[in-house]
């Protein structure tokens, strides 16, 4: 885990890590995790599946907001700008 850049963290410590598994063609497999706290990012096109934890990612275009929990499935969007709200470390497993 590595510390998110300041301009990131909207509130605690949050650190992320994350762990590439395979490559298949141009699309990569891998597993992340996210410390408790609120960060915000711009998301690359992404399907993941939440293994462990407890989160909300709301989406600033208004979009409606998602909570995470294991077994929660979602897509997102390259160019998604988003705020993750952590409770509990999510760990999610991720195909870009």
């Amino acid at each position: 885990h590595a510390p998110l850049p300041e301009e990131l963290v909207v509130d605690g410590a949050p650190t992320t890590g994350h762990c590439d598994l395979t490559a298949l063609s141009d699309l990569t497999i891998g597993v992340w995790e996210h410390s408790p706290g609120v960060s915000r990012d711009v998301e690359a096109d992404e399907v993941f599946v939440v293994l462990t934890g407890d989160a909300t990612v709301a989406f600033d275009d208004g979009s409606p907001s998602i909570d995470l929990r294991p077994g929660s499935l979602v897509r997102l969007y390259a160019g998604q700008r988003t705020t993750w709200t952590v409770r509990e470390t999510l760990r999610k497993v991720f195909i870009t």
